[in-house]
């Protein structure tokens, strides 16, 4: 198998878990936080650039969001991936699910012919583990979950092996495809300073939604999500306590009262 045409999708996000939310649309405030390639696409990547190595293929990768999401891209070129595409525009913001997965499609469907998507499990500011399934769905192609190693590849198609927690299941999906991988399906490699200087110069491909086929905004963004947050509120801080200063036998009976008039038990 030679000239396999990969996209990998990848995603930037917050590098902390101390990140403000948007209390009148319920979406998190990117700006001025710092950012990082979510965990879960490098291993995506990583399997892309083992298929590569043992077959020979074309990657690239395409990241939605504001335009500084360009650094995980360039983070990409660094471990060895062959082009990149930013899909970023106001009017992509605030998507949920079906609105991002909408767009994701949308400019897969620029970048053209392919054989295999591959996605990570989930993202970290998400977890919804929805999109790579829903993009495969707008794409009207087959996919796979839970993808915990590649058994071969051909001319037709690749066997994915699922995990299915209980059991490993063999899958032949045929091209074009998506898979979404597991954690550890390999070690993702570091990023290399040599890369770095090799493709500082190596173009990104920007779209924006006047470059989208579908010029109907209600697709995309906040307007295009139908799953809309309703409430964001801070829990109120619970410190009240107890110490107990009594033997070990009567303070176990004691704090299974307590857990026990709480209901906790």
């Amino acid at each position: 198998m030679t000239n396999l045409k990969i996209i990998v999708c990848i995603k930037q996000v917050p590098g902390t878990t101390k990140v403000d939310i948007d209390p009148e649309t319920g979406v998190l405030k990117r700006s001025g936080v710092s950012a990082k390639m979510n965990p879960y696409d490098l291993f995506g990547l990583e399997t892309a650039l083992r298929l590569k190595a043992e077959y020979g293929a074309h990657i690239t990768v395409i990241s939605m969001g504001p335009p500084q999401a360009e650094t995980v891209i360039r983070e990409a070129y660094m471990m060895e991936a062959d082009d990149g595409m930013l899909m970023t525009d106001r009017k992509f913001a605030g998507a949920d699910v079906l609105a991002t997965s909408y767009t994701l499609a949308a400019g897969i469907r620029k970048i053209g012919d392919f054989d295999l998507i591959i996605c990570g499990k989930q993202t970290t500011d998400g977890d919804t583990a929805q999109v790579g399934p829903a993009m495969a769905e707008h794409l009207g192609i087959p996919h796979v979950t839970w993808v915990s190693n590649i058994e071969s590849v051909d001319e037709t198609g690749v066997i994915a092996e699922q995990n299915m927690e209980d059991s490993l299941e063999a899958v032949r999906l045929k091209f074009p495809c998506l898979i979404s991988v597991e954690k550890d399906i390999f070690t993702p490699r570091l990023p290399s300073y040599r890369n770095k200087l090799l493709t500082a110069d190596r173009p990104v491909r920007v779209l924006t939604f006047n470059d989208l086929d579908d010029s109907n905004e209600n697709n995309y963004g906040l307007t295009g999500s139908p799953t809309q947050v309703e409430r964001i509120f801070q829990p109120e801080p619970f410190t009240d306590r107890e110490l107990w200063d009594l033997p070990e036998e009567v303070s176990s009976h004691k704090l299974i009262e307590l857990l026990e008039s709480m209901k906790f038990i």
